[in-house]
Protein backbone atom coordinates (compact mmCIF):
# COMPACT_ATOMS: atom_id res chain seq x y z
CA UNK A 1 0.00 0.00 0.00
CA UNK A 2 3.05 2.54 1.12
CA UNK A 3 4.25 1.86 -2.79
CA UNK A 4 1.24 2.66 -4.12
CA UNK A 5 0.53 5.96 -2.71
CA UNK A 6 4.37 6.83 -3.21
CA UNK A 7 3.72 5.72 -6.74
CA UNK A 8 0.06 7.94 -7.29
CA UNK A 9 2.07 11.07 -5.89
CA UNK A 10 4.63 10.85 -7.73
CA UNK A 11 2.11 10.96 -10.63
CA UNK A 12 0.22 13.41 -9.20
CA UNK A 13 3.25 16.01 -8.65
CA UNK A 14 4.52 15.13 -12.17
CA UNK A 15 0.44 16.39 -13.62
CA UNK A 16 1.03 19.43 -11.46
CA UNK A 17 4.42 20.49 -12.67
CA UNK A 18 3.49 19.81 -16.44
CA UNK A 19 0.34 22.02 -16.56
CA UNK A 20 2.12 25.24 -16.04
CA UNK A 21 4.62 24.29 -19.21
CA UNK A 22 1.28 23.85 -20.70
CA UNK A 23 -0.16 26.88 -19.84
CA UNK A 24 3.01 28.67 -20.68
CA UNK A 25 3.14 27.03 -24.21
CA UNK A 26 -0.43 27.84 -24.46
CA UNK A 27 0.79 31.76 -23.68
CA UNK A 28 3.35 31.88 -25.82
CA UNK A 29 1.35 31.12 -29.24
CA UNK A 30 -0.46 34.47 -29.05
CA UNK A 31 0.87 36.94 -31.52
CA UNK A 32 -1.96 39.63 -31.48
CA UNK A 33 -3.40 41.81 -28.81
CA UNK A 34 -5.49 44.63 -27.81
CA UNK A 35 -3.18 46.46 -25.09
CA UNK A 36 -5.55 46.16 -21.87
CA UNK A 37 -3.65 49.25 -20.91
CA UNK A 38 -1.90 52.27 -22.39
CA UNK A 39 0.49 54.80 -20.84
CA UNK A 40 -2.55 56.87 -18.77
CA UNK A 41 -1.30 59.81 -20.52
CA UNK A 42 -4.00 59.72 -23.51
CA UNK A 43 -1.99 59.74 -26.70
CA UNK A 44 1.44 60.66 -25.63
CA UNK A 45 2.86 57.08 -25.66
CA UNK A 46 6.69 57.95 -25.48
CA UNK A 47 6.34 57.68 -29.06
CA UNK A 48 7.00 54.41 -31.05
CA UNK A 49 9.79 53.03 -28.78
CA UNK A 50 7.18 53.91 -25.37
CA UNK A 51 4.05 52.05 -27.30
CA UNK A 52 6.56 49.17 -28.19
CA UNK A 53 7.21 48.91 -24.34
CA UNK A 54 3.89 48.87 -22.95
CA UNK A 55 3.51 45.68 -25.61
CA UNK A 56 6.51 44.03 -24.52
CA UNK A 57 6.06 44.41 -20.89
CA UNK A 58 2.24 43.38 -21.01
CA UNK A 59 3.27 40.22 -23.37
CA UNK A 60 5.90 39.41 -20.78
CA UNK A 61 3.54 39.58 -18.50
CA UNK A 62 1.48 36.75 -19.98
CA UNK A 63 4.48 34.55 -20.76
CA UNK A 64 4.69 35.71 -24.10
CA UNK A 65 7.81 37.91 -23.69
CA UNK A 66 9.98 35.75 -25.56
CA UNK A 67 8.73 37.39 -28.74
CA UNK A 68 9.54 40.81 -30.10
CA UNK A 69 6.00 43.09 -30.18
CA UNK A 70 5.66 46.35 -31.71
CA UNK A 71 2.55 48.74 -31.52
CA UNK A 72 0.42 49.09 -34.51
CA UNK A 73 1.10 52.58 -34.79
CA UNK A 74 2.42 55.36 -38.01
CA UNK A 75 3.90 57.82 -37.94
CA UNK A 76 4.09 61.32 -40.26
CA UNK A 77 6.71 64.03 -40.77
CA UNK A 78 10.60 63.06 -42.01
CA UNK A 79 11.26 60.00 -41.73
CA UNK A 80 7.31 58.77 -41.19
CA UNK A 81 6.69 54.98 -40.94
CA UNK A 82 3.71 52.86 -41.84
CA UNK A 83 2.05 50.75 -39.39
CA UNK A 84 1.62 48.00 -42.10
CA UNK A 85 5.37 48.06 -41.97
CA UNK A 86 6.49 47.10 -38.09
CA UNK A 87 4.24 44.26 -37.62
CA UNK A 88 5.75 41.44 -39.19
CA UNK A 89 4.80 38.93 -41.49
CA UNK A 90 2.01 37.05 -39.92
CA UNK A 91 -0.08 34.95 -39.27
CA UNK A 92 -1.04 36.43 -35.81
CA UNK A 93 -3.44 34.82 -33.39
CA UNK A 94 -5.10 35.88 -30.10
CA UNK A 95 -4.66 35.00 -26.95
CA UNK A 96 -7.50 32.23 -27.44
CA UNK A 97 -5.75 30.68 -31.12
CA UNK A 98 -8.42 32.77 -32.77
CA UNK A 99 -6.10 33.62 -36.03
CA UNK A 100 -7.53 37.35 -36.94
CA UNK A 101 -5.15 37.22 -39.83
CA UNK A 102 -2.55 35.08 -41.88
CA UNK A 103 -0.53 38.16 -43.65
CA UNK A 104 -0.07 41.58 -44.01
CA UNK A 105 -2.59 41.74 -47.20
CA UNK A 106 -5.21 39.73 -45.48
CA UNK A 107 -5.05 42.56 -42.18
CA UNK A 108 -5.80 45.26 -44.70
CA UNK A 109 -8.16 42.89 -46.54
CA UNK A 110 -10.47 40.53 -45.40
CA UNK A 111 -9.50 39.94 -42.21
CA UNK A 112 -10.97 38.59 -38.71
CA UNK A 113 -10.73 41.03 -36.50
CA UNK A 114 -13.89 41.91 -34.56
CA UNK A 115 -14.75 42.62 -30.85
CA UNK A 116 -14.92 38.66 -30.48
CA UNK A 117 -11.46 37.91 -31.55
CA UNK A 118 -10.25 41.19 -30.60
CA UNK A 119 -9.09 40.41 -27.32
CA UNK A 120 -7.05 41.45 -24.74
CA UNK A 121 -3.19 40.00 -24.04
CA UNK A 122 -5.41 38.08 -20.90
CA UNK A 123 -7.95 36.48 -23.31
CA UNK A 124 -10.17 39.62 -22.25
CA UNK A 125 -12.87 41.39 -24.53
CA UNK A 126 -12.47 45.17 -24.67
CA UNK A 127 -15.64 47.07 -24.50
CA UNK A 128 -17.40 48.58 -27.28
CA UNK A 129 -19.78 50.08 -28.71
CA UNK A 130 -23.34 49.74 -26.32
CA UNK A 131 -21.19 49.01 -23.45
CA UNK A 132 -20.06 51.08 -20.53
CA UNK A 133 -17.80 52.38 -21.09
CA UNK A 134 -17.49 52.20 -24.24
CA UNK A 135 -13.79 52.05 -25.23
CA UNK A 136 -13.48 50.81 -28.94
CA UNK A 137 -11.55 53.52 -30.61
CA UNK A 138 -8.14 52.39 -31.13
CA UNK A 139 -4.68 54.55 -31.79
CA UNK A 140 -3.27 53.74 -35.36
CA UNK A 141 -2.63 56.92 -36.48
CA UNK A 142 -2.74 55.25 -39.96
CA UNK A 143 -5.20 55.19 -43.14
CA UNK A 144 -7.19 51.61 -44.13
CA UNK A 145 -4.73 50.44 -45.90
CA UNK A 146 -1.73 50.97 -42.45
CA UNK A 147 0.36 53.86 -44.56
CA UNK A 148 0.92 56.83 -42.70
CA UNK A 149 -0.87 60.40 -43.48
CA UNK A 150 1.04 62.54 -44.80
CA UNK A 151 2.48 65.53 -43.18
CA UNK A 152 0.47 68.34 -42.32
CA UNK A 153 -2.19 67.99 -40.34
CA UNK A 154 -1.75 65.88 -37.36
CA UNK A 155 -3.28 62.61 -36.81
CA UNK A 156 -0.58 61.06 -34.75
CA UNK A 157 -0.53 63.51 -31.62
CA UNK A 158 2.70 64.47 -32.46
CA UNK A 159 3.96 61.18 -33.25
CA UNK A 160 2.54 59.76 -30.10
CA UNK A 161 4.02 62.54 -27.92
CA UNK A 162 1.33 64.75 -26.96
CA UNK A 163 -1.20 64.74 -24.58
CA UNK A 164 -3.24 68.14 -24.26
CA UNK A 165 -5.52 70.17 -25.91
CA UNK A 166 -4.05 70.36 -29.30
CA UNK A 167 -3.86 67.73 -31.98
CA UNK A 168 -5.10 64.47 -32.89
CA UNK A 169 -5.22 60.41 -33.71
CA UNK A 170 -6.84 58.73 -35.93
CA UNK A 171 -8.32 55.76 -34.25
CA UNK A 172 -10.49 52.64 -35.65
CA UNK A 173 -12.92 50.17 -34.21
CA UNK A 174 -11.96 47.10 -32.92
CA UNK A 175 -15.25 45.98 -32.93
CA UNK A 176 -16.05 47.36 -36.60
CA UNK A 177 -19.23 49.40 -34.88
CA UNK A 178 -20.13 53.40 -35.34
CA UNK A 179 -22.66 55.64 -35.88
CA UNK A 180 -23.80 54.37 -39.69
CA UNK A 181 -23.41 51.42 -42.10
CA UNK A 182 -20.40 53.52 -43.56
CA UNK A 183 -16.94 51.75 -44.27
CA UNK A 184 -14.95 54.03 -42.14
CA UNK A 185 -17.46 53.47 -39.03
CA UNK A 186 -16.30 50.15 -39.30
CA UNK A 187 -12.93 50.30 -39.56
CA UNK A 188 -10.54 48.76 -37.59
CA UNK A 189 -7.87 51.08 -38.12
CA UNK A 190 -9.32 54.41 -39.63
CA UNK A 191 -12.71 55.25 -38.23
CA UNK A 192 -12.19 58.85 -37.67
CA UNK A 193 -9.61 61.13 -35.55
CA UNK A 194 -9.87 62.13 -32.14
CA UNK A 195 -11.41 64.93 -31.13
CA UNK A 196 -10.66 67.97 -27.89
CA UNK A 197 -6.93 67.48 -28.35
CA UNK A 198 -5.14 64.01 -27.32
CA UNK A 199 -5.65 63.96 -23.63
CA UNK A 200 -7.24 60.59 -21.84
CA UNK A 201 -10.73 63.09 -21.39
CA UNK A 202 -10.62 63.88 -24.84
CA UNK A 203 -10.00 60.18 -26.16
CA UNK A 204 -13.07 58.99 -23.55
CA UNK A 205 -15.01 61.49 -25.42
CA UNK A 206 -15.11 59.64 -28.58
CA UNK A 207 -15.61 56.52 -26.93
CA UNK A 208 -11.82 55.55 -25.83
CA UNK A 209 -9.15 54.77 -23.46
CA UNK A 210 -6.06 55.18 -25.11
CA UNK A 211 -5.34 51.65 -25.90
CA UNK A 212 -3.87 50.19 -29.26
CA UNK A 213 -2.94 46.90 -31.41
CA UNK A 214 0.41 45.16 -30.53
CA UNK A 215 2.01 42.89 -33.17
CA UNK A 216 4.30 40.09 -32.58
CA UNK A 217 6.96 40.76 -35.16
CA UNK A 218 8.35 36.99 -35.40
Amino acid sequence: MPRLIFTAGLALAAAFSFAPGLAQAQENAISFFVASSGSGKGADLGGLEGADKICQTLAQGVGAGSKSWHAYLSTQGSGAVNARDRIGKGPWQNAKGVVIAKSVEELHGENNLTKATALTEKGDPVNGRGDTPNTHDMLTGSQPDGTAFAAGEDRTCGNWTKSGADGAAMLGHHDRMGLNDQPPAKSWNSSHPSRGGCSQDALKGTGGAGLFYCFATN
